[in-house]
């Protein structure tokens, strides 16, 4: 299926070293590859861990389900034709559990409708057998690069979440409208509350939430979609 596998073979690690247990935290991003053709998941462990990623192999898509999901860069090499479950349908369920792991597809009897159903769906590449190394190498290598983002933005997300969630409800309020524009005296009598106890709160908030600034605190509010607090206010 691969034009120059034979040349990779030599570089390929020895028997008995060429895969890891799956109870080890992997240590290099994953490559999952779904493919009931026991020859074609020879070639793409090889290739695969020749290009330096961790292969991991299934030859159905109830089998690759049952894996663990990981918390590593990751995408999904998969096959269209399978025993069970098909690529399409593996492909909505990976989209809806694991939107951190890309999918290429590869098959060898593809059309334009499904090319244009799987790419629709989200799929980062569709080829058809039979296709050169490279073309794949440089497709997981995008799909790595998207997960890696993917999973440092999930990261960073936490991260703001956590600190939220460390406010009390009190000081959630005062971030509510004091992103609004909000000055520290109109505040106060929003929510009834002297102007000084709005200047604790608000220094409390901007501790918590890990803000270098005003404009920064507006930007975490908006990644967490956060809404506004209500207007009680008239007059102004």
């Amino acid at each position: 299926m691969f034009i120059d596998l034979g040349n990779r073979l030599s570089q390929a690690s020895a028997p008995g070293q060429e895969s890891r247990s799956r109870s080890e935290p992997p240590a290099l991003p994953i490559v999952f590859v779904v493919d009931d053709d026991i020859s074609v998941r020879e070639s793409l462990e090889l290739l695969i861990r020749c290009g330096g990623w961790q292969p991991e192999t299934f030859a159905s898509a109830q089998d690759f389900l049952a894996h663990p999901r990981v918390r590593t860069p990751s995408c999904l090499v998969l096959d269209v034709t399978l025993p069970d479950l098909n690529g399409l349908d593996l492909q909505k369920l990976v989209a809806a559990d694991r939107a951190d792991m890309p999918i290429i597809f590869i098959t060898g009897y593809g059309d334009v409708a499904m090319t244009v159903k799987a790419m629709k769906a989200g799929a980062v590449e569709f080829l058809t057998k039979p296709f050169r190394d490279d073309v794949l190498l440089d497709a997981i290598q995008y799909a790595i690069d998207r997960s890696d983002t993917a999973l440092d933005h999930d990261a960073q997300m936490q991260i703001l979440r956590d600190r939220y969630a460390r406010l009390t409800c009190r000081e959630r309020e005062v971030m509510g409208l004091i992103i609004t524009g909000r000055l520290n005296k109109q505040v106060g009598g929003d929510l009834d509350i002297s102007e000084i106890t709005v200047k604790a709160h608000r220094g409390n908030v901007m501790r918590k939430m890990n803000a270098r600034s005003f404009a920064d605190l507006v930007n975490m509010a908006a990644k967490l979609d956060l809404r506004a607090a209500p207007r009680s206010w008239r007059n102004d």
